[in-house]
């Protein structure tokens, strides 16, 4: 085991440092603090996890390393270790309290029987940690019985995050929602309130990000030709992961849930061509009955990409891995594409290597945004615009137009491709990086 003192000293916030010797046992930086934490793959969806065990430097790296030690082992018996350190630092409560239905129960019952059943893996995952981090952070509120909750109660927890009135609406969305599951189940006796939608009603609006400490407002960016030219020209100074993962937003208007969920078996050549096809429960429309697979033909250098890729798949399966030789996701690419805007912290490192973006203030999700308007303005109708993009159509058009689209999609694709092709040449970007 090996830990560099001097090193831990100098991190600064958002970075880490890993103990040579224990695979997963890590010192995380916030902007106040060093915590010891142990990142696992769950053994029971194989998606990554963290848990915190202490911190440093009250906590010695030995001390981190034997309880890491304990937990890793754990693990091997198939007991999640976050799981295992929650249920620890619980205080032992009477027999008579461990009847009380509290807060963190009806959560817990929210969670299992809702979130994991009824959303995707990954917004279920989001969802599950915002509100387990809620429960760390309020642990009077946690372990309050859930009848005893008050108006006073849920409109100080809001009202505590109001700083960032999106992630507090949905905390509060998702809180009314597990109140109503507990009434619905007869968890809770129905005359205890729901106060949570009449909570802060209407006051939660996001005003848009802050970027670079400057209030940016709502925005919907949309890139145009000239700044996709500096892009597509800029590509060989980013690595091959990114490079391919911005080309194939450009070159297929789809999501980025979706791209980095490309697997072998998705891709195949047809008659007319190539096809990637995403299932109906991999995207957005899942939950409607009417919605179908969506498929995506393959042209230029999105159709280069996905043969390379194919030709070398990793241990996790999926077209896009990191080194780590699991799946690329997309929060991965959007804090990539933001460590190299000029704004961000890292910026100072990459600068003297000329590593900062020509074209900044975007989103990747802004690249499909960008990708639809080069459609509208080469001619595309409507509906295929939206087809392409995967959109299901108003409700009495989708239950009566079953076309598929195939034919129009491969052939505005085929000409998005030709007009990326042609803003790379004006740039001066080199052909197919």
């Amino acid at each position: 085991m090996f830990f560099d003192v001097r090193a831990a000293k100098a991190l600064k916030p958002d970075e880490h440092l890993s103990v040579e010797g224990c695979e997963g046992l890590r010192l995380v930086a916030s902007k106040t603090k060093l915590t010891w934490t142990y990142r696992y793959k769950s053994p029971a969806s194989g998606l990554m996890k963290q848990t915190a065990i202490g911190a440093y430097p009250a906590m010695k790296v030995t001390e981190a390393a034997a309880i890491w030690e304990k937990l890793r082992a754990k693990r091997a018996e198939g007991i999640d270790p976050k799981a295992y350190v929650r249920e620890q630092r619980r205080p032992t409560a009477a027999p008579a309290a461990a009847e009380v239905f509290t807060v963190r129960k009806l959560v817990d019952a929210y969670i299992t029987g809702h979130l994991e059943a009824e959303r995707q893996a990954e917004g279920a995952l989001a969802a599950r940690r915002a509100l387990e981090r809620l429960l760390d952070e309020e642990p009077t509120f946690a372990e309050s019985p859930a009848a005893a909750v008050t108006r006073a109660m849920c409109f100080d927890l809001l009202d505590a995050r109001k700083a960032t009135p999106t992630a507090a609406q949905k905390l509060r969305s998702m809180l009314g929602a597990a109140w109503a599951l507990a009434l619905d189940a007869g968890r809770l006796d129905q005359n205890v309130p729901n106060w949570w939608p009449a909570i802060m009603k209407g006051k939660l609006k996001s005003k848009g990000k802050v970027v670079g400490g400057e209030h940016q407002g709502q925005q919907r960016r949309v890139l145009r030709d000239e700044e996709v030219g500096q892009l597509l020209a800029w590509l060989p100074h980013m690595h091959e992961l990114g490079r391919d993962v911005l080309q194939l937003y450009l070159w297929t208007c789809a999501r980025g849930s979706e791209i980095l969920a490309m697997r072998p078996d998705l891709v195949s050549e047809e008659k007319d061509g190539w096809w990637w096809t995403v299932p109906k429960e991999a995207t957005k429309n899942a939950r409607f009955e009417h919605a179908v697979d969506l498929r995506v033909p393959l042209f230029g250098r999105a159709l280069s990409i996905v043969q390379r890729r194919l030709e070398n798949i990793g241990k996790s399966g999926f077209l896009f891995e990191d080194v780590r030789g699991e799946q690329y996701t997309q929060h991965d690419f959007s804090t990539y594409i933001y460590g190299l805007q000029p704004y961000s912290e890292k910026v100072a490192r990459r600068e003297s290597e000329g590593l900062v973006l020509p074209v900044t203030h975007w989103t990747p999700h802004n690249l499909r945004r960008t990708g639809r308007t080069m459609l509208a303005a080469l001619g595309c109708p409507k509906e295929i615009g939206e087809a392409v993009l995967g959109h299901l159509p108003p409700t009495i058009e989708g239950t009566y137009n079953a076309h598929t689209y195939d034919k129009e999609r491969r052939l505005w694709l085929g000409r998005l491709s030709k007009h990326l092709e042609k803003l790379a040449r004006q740039a001066g970007a080199p052909a197919r990086p």
